[in-house]
């Protein structure tokens, strides 16, 4: 198994910038990448449904700004917005961290569960994203838009149809999305993680899965969550100035 390397320094990648990051509670890729942002010298704006944990990780991280939202609401989501800007002024970052999994046989699938991942992995993405390109364009000095796709987006997995499909529309979702708004010099990128390992993955997924999923990593071992974080960060800064309507594949899986 290869290690896990030593947790690199912020070097003020994102300095100054207004970043607004989404699902950011718990302990996921969500909560690194805003632990890394923070890091990375940009000033957080913190938002997820669960609001005992947003306040939480809020008090953890400490100077960042709370904003609760359930992004299937687009009511919460235009408030999310507008509230980022209400504390700072503008927006020059949006992360698209939320979704929602779970397994089940298409055989099985109720129009419900296909729905409900669609809304909160797919929809939920376009609300925000429209939100946040509109105030980018309004601004008149570009902005970037990064969004937390999968490998499933591109490859087969038992039980995954809902999911799969959701994280290709976000896939097709950033592509389309970034050449609508490249004349304005915005840029939207996604990122797509094969394993990422935290608490609650463990918690919801059987020790026999993660054992055969993470046989297909030929580094032996998940990701770490802030290991996909950097990538995302990188995509949030000037450093990825040429890249727009790419999905970076954050793997380490046998080809």
């Amino acid at each position: 198994m290869i290690p896990v390397p030593k947790y690199p320094a912020g070097r003020d990648l994102l300095r100054d910038k207004v970043v607004v990051i989404t699902a950011a509670a718990g302990t996921g890729i969500g909560s690194a990448v805003a632990k890394r942002c923070q890091e990375e010298g940009a000033r957080v704006v913190l938002s997820d449904r669960h609001e005992r944990r947003l306040a939480e990780k809020a008090a953890e991280l400490g100077g960042v700004t709370a904003i609760p939202c359930d992004v299937t609401d687009g009511t919460q989501v235009q408030a999310l917005i507008d509230g980022a800007v209400a504390h700072h002024g503008r927006i020059d970052v949006l992360i698209n961290n939320a979704g929602l999994g779970g397994s089940k046989s298409i055989v099985d699938m109720t129009d419900d569960e296909w729905s409900s991942v669609l809304d909160v992995t797919l929809n939920s993405t376009f609300r925000v994203t429209r939100a946040a390109l509109r105030r980018f364009i309004e601004q008149g000095d570009g902005g970037a838009v990064v969004n937390n796709a999968s490998v499933l987006g591109w490859r087969a997995q038992e039980g995954q149809a809902h999911y799969a499909a959701a994280k290709a529309g976000v896939m097709a979702l950033t592509r389309c999305a970034a050449v609508d708004v490249a004349p304005h010099g915005i840029r939207v990128n996604a990122v797509a993680p094969s394993l990422a390992m935290h608490p609650f993955l463990a918690k919801v997924t059987s020790e026999e899965v993660l054992a055969e999923l993470t046989a297909r990593e030929v580094s032996g071992r998940a990701a770490e969550p802030w290991e996909v974080a950097n990538v995302m960060v990188f995509l949030a800064s000037d450093y990825a100035s040429y890249l727009t309507g790419e999905v970076v594949s954050v793997s380490s899986q046998h080809a």
